[in-house]
């Protein structure tokens, strides 16, 4: 490809949260690249269940750069000794299999977890600080082949070149390129998920649970919520919940009180747990996820991270998803050189980045239908769970994810090739199968 211009292409991001801020980090490296974050709230809380990233997300930081990579294992908790095989530990709960192993999901020497607070911190640390804004939510966006325009709750304004919205579930810029009445552009909640969750010091847990579930990250499945457990904070804090399906809302969308009398027929282990959340649901919060978009981008404007593909919890890949979008754009932005080549860099995101996401979208749904015993028969026969817990397992840690950033690379050049008026318009084969 030819000389980069002068001019320096601007990018607006709306949403300083993981996927924001790895791409940041990504583009700060790039000398034709004027970017600015803008992100909704006044300041970074300790929000969410804790992450134990799998294998996917620490290959797609290492794309970005090594920086990104090592910012999440210096913020993190090493799972056991740095050469220890740790795993997230899936055990049933109930039934007549109670206390069987059914996967080790995530299992890799000196695995590791982090709170979300912790890695935005380090993550953020990656970003010059006056490429960043905070306190600035997203109202409105107006976008044309002659430039695009934010509009801000507080009245202000900002232009760019294009817009990447990873504004989170509650997307404008997913009603924006979707349009504000599509079925899929509001989050749904198709089996009534409710998460019950409480964060504790971990000299506090230790006095009401297994002192080895604050260590380690078990699920703990059965038929009303599976129970899990994953260290925060250097192993200081312990963030312990428990995943109802089909939860009877109130009007109002109020969720019922955590009954741990519902939970006598499951481990000692787990019922142990569900008394420690019952003390204190303060960190609660109602799932949700999002239908399939036909689409990831509209001329000028994209979305990825959880705008794009929100998923459920239960196949712990939201935040790798994410990651790997912001893989992907920050390579496709190392090869732009003209604003007018930013819409086939938005289609060869969209080819190779929307098949895989939504994919995990579908897989994440089927964890918690399995994790709730609702997929039938499954949680009657542990070889049958063993082996989709390993297939899903699979599909996730093992992708190829220098040949996705490959194949997004062909399929823009073979865009802007045509653009120029080559001959050669062939596309890679982005397809994927559905676990």
């Amino acid at each position: 490809m030819g000389s980069i211009q002068e001019q320096k292409i601007k990018i607006a991001i709306v949403g300083g949260g993981i996927a924001g801020l790895a791409l940041g980090a990504g583009l700060a490296k790039k000398s034709h690249i004027d970017y600015h974050i803008y992100e909704s709230v006044p300041e970074y809380k300790d929000v969410g269940a804790g992450l134990a990233l799998h294998m996917n997300a620490i290959k797609a930081m290492a794309l970005i750069g090594p920086e990104v990579k090592q910012a999440y294992f210096d913020k993190a908790l090493e799972m056991g000794e740095e050469d220890q095989v740790m795993s997230t530990e899936v055990i049933l709960a109930q039934g007549p299999h109670q206390g069987t192993l059914v996967a080790e999901l995530g299992k890799a020497k000196g695995r590791k977890t982090v709170s979300r607070a912790d890695l935005l911190d380090g993550l953020l640390e990656l970003v010059p600080k006056d490429r960043i804004t905070f306190n600035k939510r997203l109202e409105s966006i107006d976008s044309s082949d002659s430039g695009s325009t934010i509009t801000f709750k507080d009245g202000s304004t900002a232009q760019a070149d294009c817009i990447l919205g990873s504004d989170g579930v509650h997307s404008i810029t997913r009603k924006y390129i979707l349009g504000a009445d599509h079925p899929a552009a509001e989050p749904v909640n198709h089996e009534g998920w409710q998460v019950y969750r409480t964060m504790v010091s971990a000299d506090f847990a230790k006095q009401h649970i297994n002192p080895k579930w604050t260590q380690t990250v078990p699920i703990l499945l059965g038929p009303r919520g599976h129970v899990n457990c994953i260290p925060l904070n250097k192993g200081t804090r312990l963030s312990a919940g428990v995943a109802v399906r089909g939860a009877k809302f109130a009007e109002g969308g109020k969720a019922p009180d955590l009954d741990p009398e519902l939970y006598k027929d499951y481990s000692e282990d787990a019922q142990k747990i569900v008394r420690m959340v019952a003390r204190d649901t303060s960190a609660s919060w109602t799932a949700a996820d999002h239908d399939h978009a036909e689409t990831y981008f509209r001329g000028r404007v994209a979305m990825f991270g959880d705008a794009a593909h929100a998923s459920m919890p239960f196949a712990g890949n939201g935040a790798a998803q994410a990651l790997e979008d912001a893989a992907v754009l920050d390579c496709l932005f190392g090869k732009l050189e003209s604003v007018e080549q930013l819409e086939a860099l938005f289609s060869a995101y969209d080819t190779v980045r929307r098949p895989r996401s939504q994919a995990v979208v579908d897989l994440a749904r089927k964890f918690g239908r399995v994790y709730a015993y609702a997929e039938e028969g499954m949680h009657e026969d542990p070889v049958k769970m063993k082996q989709f817990f390993g297939g899903a397992a699979a599909f996730t840690n093992n992708a190829d994810l220098q040949k996705q950033n490959d194949d997004a690379v062909e399929l823009f050049e073979a865009a802007v090739k045509a653009a120029k008026g080559g001959a050669d318009t062939g596309v890679a084969d982005t397809s994927v199968e559905i676990v």
